[in-house]
């Protein structure tokens, strides 16, 4: 695992694996609303490399998961992260053109049906892992799925990443009235907390202990932080190329982010430290500890895209 081209073999044969159990979940585009379908299934396909379905998957497997109660959860938790990046590129938002290097879904399909395909997106992620509830196995699967549904939807709703994409709405008004203190709610909010609802899912979902489960919790805030500041980076070391979507987007539109507050240099040190924290944490499990999972955190710190 300590190989670099190893860890890149088994990161694609892992990205492969989340590909091809989210699959299983999109509905077939056909039927009056084969428009919407079609929109839904673009959106899923823009690439990226799944992280919070593989960080959900790996944590499971962390505290021993080993049956398939998790598949639907982490299909769920793809379609909520998309719809949300759905609705960041709508005009009304950030306005972008590219998104992992493909058109976003308003660019080619229109404003409308973009909106419409991210609440399909968001409405199948609650119907596909309410299913998973109501199809658990057993009394204790039940009740453990119960709870990480519960986990799962606070996380994505008005105390998590809703509420941090609200105080980010309203940070672009403020400009530079914006505090460092605000800025890492919306981060924590915006990023953090699907992290957060991944890893705790998986936790949960292996029947984890809840001072276990609060640990994952402090280690996703950790990961969700340094992944959105090295995001700020990148905006603005980054290139369309690179990226796959349109650096200096955060100055277009006049949002304050990690680095204009407080500099690139040190934006740098602080990703590098926080994710530190996160490897730490992470080492701590003991004979839960996963090799790959700290190569994946200690990666998606020093990404370039």
């Amino acid at each position: 695992m300590e190989k670099p081209m190893i860890f890149a073999e088994e990161m694609d044969r892992r990205i492969k694996e989340t590909e091809d159990i989210i699959r299983k979940y999109l509905p077939r585009p056909e039927g009056y609303q084969k428009t919407v379908l079609e929109a839904m299934h673009y959106s899923m396909s823009a690439g990226g490399k799944r992280l919070r379905p593989m960080l959900m998957l790996e944590t499971y497997r962390m505290f021993g998961g080993q049956d398939r109660i998790i598949e639907p959860f982490m299909a769920a938790m793809e379609m909520i992260h998309t719809y949300s990046l759905v609705h960041d590129d709508l005009p009304c938002m950030d306005d972008d053109e590219y998104r992992r290097g493909k058109k976003t879904t308003q660019v080619v399909y229109g404003e409308g049906m973009a909106v419409l395909a991210a609440d399909g997106l968001l409405n199948l992620a609650y119907e596909t892992a309410a299913g998973a509830v109501a199809e658990a196995g057993n009394e204790r699967e039940r009740l453990l799925a119960a709870q990480a549904l519960l986990v799962f939807a606070k996380k994505a709703g008005v105390h998590g990443m809703i509420g941090g994409q609200v105080s980010d709405v309203e940070a672009e008004e403020r400009g530079d009235e914006v505090t460092e203190d605000q800025l890492l709610f919306i981060h924590s909010h915006k990023t953090s907390a699907l992290i957060q609802a991944a890893m705790m899912t998986g936790a949960i979902l292996a029947g984890a202990s809840e001072e276990e489960i609060q640990r994952i919790e402090d280690c996703g805030c950790r990961i969700g932080l340094a992944f959105q500041i090295r995001d700020d980076i990148l905006d603005v070391t980054g290139s369309l190329e690179v990226l796959g979507k349109q650096s200096g987007s955060d100055e277009k539109n006049n949002k304050k982010t990690y680095v204009t507050l407080k500099g690139l240099e040190e934006a740098k040190r602080d990703v590098e430290s926080i994710s530190e924290e996160a490897v730490r944490l992470l080492s701590s499990f003991g004979p839960h500890k996963s090799p790959f999972l700290e190569c994946l955190v200690k990666q998606l710190i020093t990404r370039e895209r």
